[in-house]
């Protein structure tokens, strides 16, 4: 098959790679029908995180079931099935608990910008849907596999409610989705972080009700300003970084809550004032697997569409234009078609 390898910091191949294959009883394989280039690919992409051997990449997801082990039950060859970055088996503590993320036999998916895909704990990972979707519903489905589940999870971290207000750190897709689920789970008013007119138009579309263009004191000043001096109740950090981070929490209100799903880099938090501000933090890869019976069928049913932040489509051998597009900020999110 042929896929994606990453071998330096703006070094992205596509390569003849070994077909995969059922390594254990409980994994099944996956014929490929999109997949994409996620933000958090961007930090080995440009260096601030350490590649290593080369090695593939993409961990978004949707398509066809070609094969499955012998203990996996819930799926079947020719069904169109949805799943999650973060595998789960769906059956431990953890995951009766709600947070498959954190499966005690979790494995992070790496190797999904593909023709196919092994997917480990394919038994609770994979959602079938009840026939094969239509191609335009195929972007929508592909984003509940990770940034409209993570942004779902950003806003129930950050304890969204009706009549709330929420501010959304960051207009990358997992922001923009945020702004979906806000606005899904009732706030009243949702305050959009965004320098880029193109993104800023697509978080008005999706739900936001103000944009701040400013950034880190001047952008808690005009959130402060338009939420009466004290902050937002609810805050979504979907970037990563540590002004991101401080932008978020200094934007919360006392007694509000912080949902923090941008991969932490260099962020470091004052134990003393976040004591001092009493504002809740959660965060965390997000149990997408959780959301993704909810999630797919607001999408199947026209209720959201997240399919939206793909503002670039190549064919999967040009995932290299993708990565490049992302980097220069002059795509959302790059949508890759076998």
């Amino acid at each position: 098959m042929r896929g994606a390898v990453i071998h330096a910091p703006g070094d992205v191949r596509f390569e003849t790679l070994d077909d995969p294959k059922i390594l254990h009883p409980t994994d099944a394989i996956i014929r490929t029908a999109v997949t994409c280039v996620c933000g958090s690919d961007l930090w080995p992409y440009r260096g601030v995180e350490t590649i290593g051997d080369p090695h593939p990449m993409g961990h978004e997801y949707v398509g066809f079931v070609e094969e499955v082990g012998s203990e996996v039950t819930s799926v079947k060859p020719g069904q169109f099935v949805v799943g999650s970055f973060a595998t789960s088996d769906n059956t431990c503590a953890n995951c009766r608990n709600g947070w498959q993320s954190n499966c005690l036999h979790r494995e992070f998916m790496s190797t999904c910008q593909a023709d196919y895909v092994r997917i480990p704990n394919a038994q609770g990972t994979l959602v079938a849907t009840d026939e094969h979707p239509a191609d335009e519903f195929l972007p929508g489905l592909l984003a509940v596999s990770d940034v409209m589940g993570t942004g779902w999870y950003a806003a129930l971290a950050a304890e969204v409610k009706p009549g709330s207000t929420a501010v959304v750190v960051g207009d990358g897709a997992v922001g923009l989705c945020g702004v979906i689920a806000a606005k899904e789970l009732g706030a009243e008013r949702i305050i959009a972080m965004s320098r880029h007119e193109p993104r800023q138009n697509l978080a008005r579309e999706f739900g936001a009700t103000d944009i701040v263009a400013e950034r880190g004191e001047e952008g808690i000043a005009r959130v402060k300003d338009l939420t009466g001096g004290i902050g937002a109740g609810s805050v979504l950090e979907c970037v990563g970084t540590a002004e991101a981070m401080q932008q978020a929490l200094q934007s919360a209100r006392p007694g509000g809550n912080v949902g923090f799903v941008g991969v932490p880099h260099e962020v470091a938090i004052d134990g003393q004032e976040l004591f001092f501000s009493h504002v809740g933090l959660r965060g965390g890869p997000a149990p997408v697997r959780r959301y993704l019976p909810d999630l797919i069928d607001r999408v199947l049913t026209g209720r959201i569409n997240p399919g939206k932040v793909f503002d670039l489509t190549l064919p999967l051998d040009q995932v290299a234009e993708g990565y490049q597009a992302m980097d220069e900020r002059r795509a959302i999110k790059a949508l890759l078609t076998p």
